[in-house]
């Protein structure tokens, strides 16, 4: 790996050296002045700019999710990833607000890049076009432990708009997202596949009532997830699901498929109210009494070595 690029709230981008000790002010210096295998590592404060990891495979990242916070000031992507960055891009550890993309990816556009993101908290972003949360074209686009919340898109996607890629998921919650179309938390098209694995998608709300809207011949797998306060809709093509392992409101009955394609029902699911720490507040963490707690598949695990439970 490169060296490590360093950035804070009092850095200056016009005189200093990006070091330690002479800190850089703005995200995006410290990628201009980065090569591939290089970190930059970001203090916690409020960034208010667009970055753009221009093709660069580094790791950008943040010292705290919930302190280390880029605002895109409503004026575009947050983030953009366009110049075929590789799955060694990456960024984690912070919250991506305030963005607002005249046409897609409010939060964060991917086109033709494979990067992968963790630890962050993507909320309040808008698209005017599709995309709210995140946008993701042609791409190969890995998600784990993310809250997408409070997203919206005009058209599809208002979590996630998901188009000609695989999207690979675990343990994150995609909650209370938007659009005016189809996909209130994920909107698939063009003959997206996609690997969820431990995600909650809750209380997204589109046309369909769909958290997960699935288009144009798009695949999904389900595992240890749950799906609750909206359905999953299948729209043109032939569309496939295969859900194990997951709590899913209102069973099989959730899942319109309009004729569109196939629905597999696996093993372990169940249909039980998830006993939810305070959904009023969006706290979506289970009670310790929830049926969902070591529910999930009996050879997964989560992060203290414990059976997995169902959602993130």
């Amino acid at each position: 790996s490169g060296p490590t690029w360093y950035i804070t709230e009092s850095g200056n981008d016009t005189t200093a050296t990006g070091a330690s000790d002479d800190p850089f002010r703005s995200i995006q210096a410290g990628i201009n002045f980065s090569s591939n295998t290089d970190s930059v590592t970001v203090a916690a404060g409020t960034y208010v700019e667009n970055i753009n990891f221009r093709g660069r495979n580094i790791k950008v990242v943040g010292a705290d999710r919930e302190t280390t916070i880029i605002n895109g000031d409503s004026s575009g992507s947050v983030v953009t990833f366009e110049s075929g960055e590789t799955n060694d891009a990456l960024l984690s550890g912070f919250t991506i607000t305030n963005g607002t993309a005249t046409n897609n990816g409010g939060g964060i556009y991917c086109n033709n890049s494979n990067p992968t993101v963790s630890n962050v908290i993507i909320k309040y972003n808008t698209a005017g076009n599709s995309g709210g949360g995140l946008y993701i074209n042609n791409s190969t686009f890995t998600v784990n432990n993310a809250i997408i919340s409070s997203n919206t898109a005009s058209n599809d996607g208002g979590g996630i708009r998901c188009q000609n890629s695989a999207l690979n998921i675990s343990f994150s919650e995609i909650t209370n997202n938007s659009c005016g179309s189809g996909g209130g938390g994920i909107g698939y098209g063009y003959e997206s596949t996609s690997n969820l694995v431990n995600v909650s998608i809750i209380n997204n709300n589109d046309n369909y009532d769909a958290g997960l809207f699935l288009g144009e011949s798009s695949s999904v797998v389900l595992n240890n997830s749950l799906i609750y306060g909206n359905d999953i809709y299948f729209y043109g093509g032939i569309n496939t699901i295969q859900i194990s392992h997951s709590n899913i409101e209102s069973g099989q009955n959730s899942v319109v498929t309009n004729d569109n394609g196939t629905v597999t029902w696996g093993s372990g699911n169940i249909d039980v109210n998830p006993m939810f720490v305070d959904t009023a507040n969006g706290n979506y963490h289970l009670l310790a009494t929830s049926q969902l707690i070591n529910a999930g598949h009996p050879d997964s695990t989560d992060s203290d070595g414990s059976r997995a439970d169902i959602g993130a």
